[in-house]
């Protein structure tokens, strides 16, 4: 998720840094400080990897949070989370990182904020998760403009190389995700050929620094994005980068359609998809016809191609305050996770932590405990 959509699910109008903004285990468990010894990257292609990635789960605002991993609300990720993650039958965790704020002036990451991501990544795979790290928000250094990138392809490049080469002997149970939600802040329109070029700069960028890094970097999986994570701008804009590894690529989107029902607090629509009573209450757009049409676009211009597609970040925010709406927010979830399964996408659910209202958390972070488990079965059984 992008900065305006976190301080959105966290009540918050500005965010400033004080604010904060299945493949089964591994061969043996990464520890905070040393990689695993075996090498453990299969001959598959990454098509073929995920289809036994399944259902997903997003460990948000926690290791992304500006300000530290507790700045945003949540507890410190554990392995007695990532159990029950794995326990309520997600196959995959994706870890949204910031680095910025672990970085010195020279754009090198403190050894310690590289050891405690190897140890969030450690969990998930002790768990038998498939882990998916990135560099998320991170502040919004990465805006894809000419003005921008010099500083941008600089900085990305030397991040990667230090994240690649930390992670350089995990097995293909860990993959990299190059960027997250890039676009210029604030703008949600279509983009510029030059925020195109920049964007898609990114991510070549992103593969070369870490294929340069050899050892298992050299055919890891990577996922790169298309331009915001928006699907028709994926389609008409995103190029691939020029890889030297054959079949190791991924690209990603989110999914958030229609706004008003999944994200936009303020909004009175809380019905949604063909079982809605009340046309008031229900969007106009962004139903169940609409949620295939757009992943049946990824399916033609990338899954059919041999190029599989992560669909990052998915969900709706919970209304308690309209009787029955827990209702569609099931119908909504299990129907997109189960359009984007069909269609070869991997559905990862976006998770913020909190439960209450206005949020999208489904379990507790402390406890591991299940808060809503109609939810949680109905996301895993849409990819069985």
């Amino acid at each position: 998720m992008n900065r305006f959509l976190i301080c959105l699910l966290l009540g918050l109008s500005v965010c400033t840094p004080s604010c904060g903004g299945g493949g089964g285990p591994s061969p043996s468990s990464p520890s905070a400080t040393a990689a695993p010894a075996s090498t453990g990257m299969r001959e598959i292609t990454s098509l073929q990897l995920s289809r036994q990635m399944g259902a997903g789960w997003n460990l948000g605002n926690t290791l992304e949070a500006i300000g530290g991993e507790t700045a945003w609300g949540n507890p410190k990720a554990t392995q007695q989370l990532m159990d029950a993650i794995k326990a309520a039958g997600f196959k995959t965790v994706r870890i949204p990182v910031a680095w910025k704020q672990y970085a010195d002036a020279g754009d090198n990451i403190a050894p310690q904020w590289l050891a405690r991501v190897a140890e969030v990544v450690g969990y998930a795979q002790k768990a038998g998760l498939f882990a998916i790290i990135n560099v998320h928000w991170d502040g919004g250094w990465l805006q894809p403009t000419y003005a921008a990138q010099s500083m941008a392809n600089a900085r990305l490049a030397k991040y990667w190389t230090q994240i690649a080469k930390h992670f350089q002997a995990y097995d293909d149970t860990l993959l990299f995700a190059g960027t997250n939600e890039v676009m210029v802040e604030g703008d949600y329109g279509t983009p510029k050929p030059e925020y195109v070029a920049v964007q898609n700069g990114f991510n070549q960028i992103f593969v070369t620094a870490v294929r340069a890094t050899g050892g298992n970097n050299a055919v890891r999986h990577l996922v790169v994005q298309g331009f915001n994570t928006n699907i028709d701008h994926t389609i008409a804009f995103a190029q691939l980068p020029t890889d030297m590894a054959k079949d190791r690529l991924m690209m990603e989107i989110h999914y958030y359609d229609p706004y008003h029902f999944t994200l936009d607090e303020k909004s009175a629509i809380w019905q949604w998809g063909a079982g809605a009573t009340d046309p008031k209450a229900t969007d106009s757009w962004g139903n169940e016809s609409h949620a295939d049409a757009q992943f049946q676009k990824m399916k033609t211009g990338y899954v059919d191609k041999g190029i599989p597609v992560i669909l990052g970040e998915f969900g709706v925010i919970a209304r308690t305050q309209y009787a029955g709406s827990e209702k569609f927010r099931l119908a909504w979830n299990g129907y997109i996770a189960r359009a984007a399964w069909q269609r070869g996408l991997v559905p990862v659910y976006w998770d913020n932590g909190p439960t209450g209202d206005k949020s999208m958390g489904l379990f507790d972070r402390a406890s591991g405990r299940q808060v809503y488990p109609d939810l949680v079965k109905a996301i895993v059984d849409a990819t069985r």
